[in-house]
């Protein structure tokens, strides 16, 4: 069982981007809200779920249901 911050370091390093390269793809002006995200000391947005979701083709739910694991 992965979280969120978990799920997301994972999609974001097999796609060989930095914090900050995501967060320029994903038009935030910080990545410093993407790193919390990473290490669980916040969840994201519902807007932001979606938007990482679309980014790297994955169902939001997959993304935020901690049950779910990403295909």
């Amino acid at each position: 069982m992965q979280r969120v911050g978990e799920k997301l370091r994972a999609l974001r390093q097999k796609h060989g981007l930095t914090l900050r390269e995501l967060a320029t793809q994903l038009g935030m002006s910080h990545h410093s809200q993407l790193g919390n995200i990473e290490v669980s000391k916040r969840k994201p947005s519902a807007e932001l779920a979606l938007r990482i979701a679309r980014f790297f083709g994955v169902s939001a739910d997959q993304l935020i249901d901690d049950e779910l694991e990403l295909d």
